[in-house]
């Protein structure tokens, strides 16, 4: 387990930088963006990195290993931290963008952490290792924007410049901390021999669809409104940088902290019940920010959607690998991932029009139509799953 525990604080360091960027991204882009629809363009080019970078993160690591790619995409974090700290002392909005895609990039590598710790243990201790590193997530969303607020004043001057140089440290720490990654291919969790189907056959079942469709929706509608939070809260409403904070931290909090039940709560319930559970608390999400603007209704809200962010999408998951055999996962499961961080960057990218022009309010109501299409097909698989053996 020294790997998984390795790798659980390396996850703590990175991700603790990258809830600054989320936290911050949207008000240093209201105030250096040229249009005010371009404030949360920074936050949606992370997202749009790490989509980007998905396929090259894996193919790098294939080439050289994962401690190495996982040092260098760290140590490229930290220097492009550094670029957005410049960024802010030259009121550079081009800088701040091409800076936050970088570090969008990095997410791509670290995404793959709980996948090296699930190889360094044996089979049956998979899902304790990736478990350990997704308490390292936990602790970052504790820690990070208390970080980023504390040395917010660290560049004389500079409002938030120095809290992405405290970025800088936690991503070079983090590569610091991987060095001490023990090398190997890892096990290999089962075998990939039997014939593969075609793509198409498996892209065409009911079960594969409404998983990618639980993927899908539960990351666009998640992160169509939490990019756009920070500006409704601090930019429209005047609420403080710490109640901003506060509720942001929360929604982490709310998202990766069931992780820890459930992945056990599902597999009691089943995977129907444990997709209907999400929806209904991100609709939850939609009519508590549908019906005001103060502290409470923001933090209920986002706790909401980060809850229900979190059954949806562990729940599609699970349903996701029974619908492909070994040799068919790798283009399965890419198809997946393509469609699940792509879906998510259009989304952040739409996130800063839509507050500007159409206002909190409808912004939330806007997001009834994927919620509402995904109950239907919900509603309509028990039907479709009969007519499937393989499902």
């Amino acid at each position: 387990m020294r790997n998984v525990y390795i790798l659980a604080v390396a996850q703590a360091l990175s991700a603790a930088g990258m809830m600054t960027v989320f936290l911050l991204g949207g008000i240093i882009g209201s105030e250096l963006a040229p249009r005010p629809e371009l404030a949360t363009l920074p936050v949606s080019l992370t997202i749009v990195g790490l989509a980007a970078t998905a396929i090259p993160a894996a193919l790098l690591m294939e080439r050289i290993g994962r401690r190495d790619a996982f040092v260098a995409s760290s140590a490229f974090a930290a220097l492009a931290a550094l670029v957005v700290a410049w960024a802010v002392v030259q009121s550079s909005f081009t800088l701040l963008c091409a800076a936050t895609f970088a570090l969008g990039a990095n997410l791509a590598f670290q995404q793959q952490h709980r996948f090296a710790a699930a190889e360094s243990v044996p089979p049956g201790r998979v899902s304790q290792a990736v478990s350990v590193v997704m308490v390292g997530t936990l602790v970052a969303a504790s820690v990070g924007p208390q970080i980023a607020l504390m040395l917010k004043e660290l560049v004389p001057g500079h409002e938030y410049a120095g809290s992405f140089v405290g970025v800088a440290l936690l991503c070079a720490a983090a590569a610091l901390v991987l060095t001490r990654v023990a090398p190997g291919p890892g096990h290999a969790v089962e075998a990939t021999t039997g014939a593969a189907r075609p793509l198409a056959v498996v892209l065409r079942q009911p079960a594969y669809l409404l998983a990618v469709a639980a993927a899908v929706v539960s990351y666009a509608v998640m992160s169509f409104i939490m990019t756009a939070t920070p500006i409704s809260m601090h930019v429209h409403d005047h609420h403080s940088d710490t109640d901003t904070a506060w509720v942001i931290q929360s929604h982490l909090l709310a998202m990766y902290g069931p992780s820890l039940f459930s992945g056990r709560l599902i597999g009691r319930i089943g995977v129907r019940a444990g997709m209907g559970i999400g929806l209904a608390l991100m609709l939850a999400c939609v009519v508590i920010d549908s019906t005001g603007r103060d502290l409470m209704h923001y933090w209920w809200g986002l706790v909401m959607l980060g809850i229900g962010w979190n059954l949806l999408f562990v729940a599609g998951t699970a349903l996701l690998t029974t619908t492909y055999d070994p040799a068919e996962r790798y283009r399965a499961q890419a198809v997946n991932e393509f469609s699940v961080f792509g879906t998510q960057a259009l989304a952040s990218l739409l996130a800063g029009p839509a507050i500007h022009l159409l206002g909190w309010r409808t912004l939330n109501l806007a997001t009834l139509v994927p919620l509402v299409l995904f109950a239907a097909a919900l509603l309509a698989w028990p039907v479709q799953r009969s007519r499937n053996s393989r499902t």
